[in-house]
């Protein structure tokens, strides 16, 4: 083609709409978060396989030890969920030196989330499992595993706040890099300790936690050598002391107290289903299990693009942007439903295979399967609602995602499940229904509440140009 026709042909081209612009962007950044979060998930999963196929006995303990673990975990990384936003938000209103201040507050909040975490579970896990009058030695054999996860919640945390602030700076692929690196280290210490190989002693659940302590050990040192490595560290504000500043202090603290609010009432009514499976037998447990990490797996998808919506939209609230923050947030609502969708299209007729992954024990199949077929029913609407909650949060809505998570999670999906599965005779199958309820309640609440808020920005830029006149 001649230049002058190739340079005709360029300049003809439309340059792209702000809806594509971004779409590409959340695409961008959830693409690597996504692989993150699959990675963080693949290591649980990583335990379970090679736990259940030493032992299915052996993985009801380290299901039964994760649950209670696994609700300081995941309420930490709400706490410290303030780190990615307040982030993104400097970047927005273009003061990237502030980031720094952001990540060394986070880290000393985050050391200090993970200390007092480890010391609760540590000294009250335990007692907590025996007073729940589970059946076949559960509490017993979980009691071990519980204290050795309990240990790695302090590098834990750490390792959350520098991964946040990497996300929050729109930089997510070391992240990424280093937890799959950190997989293959978590699968290597599996392998000698859980049945136990050159000669180890076989220490099944407890061999588990403690690959997943020093997975999790590594991949606290990658992440800081590379934020200290950075070219840009001292721009960004890395190494200088921070001047003290406690209303952007309580900010990025109230941020966090919401989500973690929420993430507890979420998951704490996930593990709490444990105890609903406990109540029907020892291999509805190991059932439960492979079902939440199946869903856990997928969940990590809506997870990552969660991530990059409130970057997203935490920049666009950083500028000052509310039709930015309204686009935002509805392009990730569409993406997600359907990848939610599609998720549970290919889950259905592969489930069978799923399950041998996991166990081949028949008499385990036969509880996973129906289990893992309904379960293709909640994954797009608990897709949505948990990307809705981050949008709200970004966009400064901190309280309405916790009040939502309380009312679906803690209030509705504990009681309907001990109904379903025990009164009502439905055993696990009553259990994943009442999480199909649960994820479309909560899904509805939140995308009503992103929509009044929009509605309330286009109210007030209306009030205020009719007041200067434009």
């Amino acid at each position: 083609m001649p230049r002058d026709a190739a340079g005709a042909a360029l300049s003809s081209r439309r340059p792209r709409g702000p809806i594509t612009t971004d779409l590409i962007e959340l695409l961008r950044l959830a693409g690597p978060v996504v692989l993150s979060r699959l990675g963080i998930m693949v290591m649980g999963l990583t335990d379970a396989i090679v736990v259940g196929h030493y032992s299915a006995r052996q993985l009801g303990f380290h299901a039964m030890a994760w649950a209670p673990s696994s609700v300081l975990i995941t309420m930490s990384i709400g706490l410290l969920v303030g780190v990615q936003v307040m982030t993104a938000r400097a970047i927005g209103a273009g003061k990237p030196h502030e980031t720094g201040a952001v990540l060394r507050r986070g880290l000393v909040y985050g050391a200090w989330i993970g200390v007092v975490g480890a010391v609760v579970l540590a000294a009250f896990g335990p007692l907590f499992l025996r007073g729940l009058g589970l059946k076949d030695g559960l509490a017993e054999g979980a009691a071990a595993p519980l204290i050795v996860f309990s240990l790695s919640l302090p590098v834990y945390a750490l390792s959350v706040v520098l991964s946040f602030w990497l996300e929050g700076l729109a930089r997510p692929g070391f992240v990424t890099i280093a937890m799959w690196v950190a997989n293959a280290v978590n699968l290597a210490v599996n392998l000698l300790l859980v049945p136990g190989t050159l000669g180890l002693p076989a220490l099944g659940a407890v061999g588990a936690a403690w690959s997943t302590f020093v997975a999790r050990t590594f991949l606290t040192a990658a992440l800081a050598l590379y934020i200290a490595r950075m070219k840009d560290a001292r721009a960004l504000g890395v190494f200088d002391k921070p001047a003290r500043d406690r209303a952007a202090e309580a900010e990025q603290r109230k941020i966090g107290y919401g989500a973690g609010a929420s993430n507890f009432f979420e998951v704490a009514a996930f593990a709490g289903m444990n105890l609903v499976a406990g109540w029907i037998g020892g291999l509805a447990v190991a059932a439960w299990a492979v079902v939440l990490n199946v869903a856990g797996i997928i969940f990590m998808v809506p997870l990552g693009v969660s991530t990059a919506t409130a970057v997203q939209v935490g920049r666009a609230y950083g500028a000052r942007d509310p039709a930015g923050m309204t686009r935002a947030g509805w392009i990730a609502f569409a993406v997600i439903a359907i990848v939610g969708l599609i998720a549970g299209c290919l889950l259905y007729p592969t489930r069978s295979w799923v399950a041998l992954a996991y166990t081949s024990d028949p008499a385990a199949r036969a509880l996973i399967l129906p289990a893992l077929a309904l379960t293709c029913l909640f994954l797009a609407p608990d897709a949505v609602q948990v990307v809705a909650a981050q949008a709200l949060r970004a966009r400064g809505e901190v309280w309405i995602p916790t009040i939502t998570h309380l009312i679906s999670y803690a209030l509705v999906m504990g009681p309907l499940a001990w109904w379903l599965a025990i009164p009502r005779g439905m055993g696990l199958e009553g259990v994943v229904t009442s999480v199909i309820v649960t994820s479309f309640l909560s899904a509805g609440f939140l995308v009503a509440r992103f929509r009044m808020l929009d509605w309330r920005d286009r109210r007030d830029a209306l009030s205020r140009a009719g007041e200067t006149g434009v």
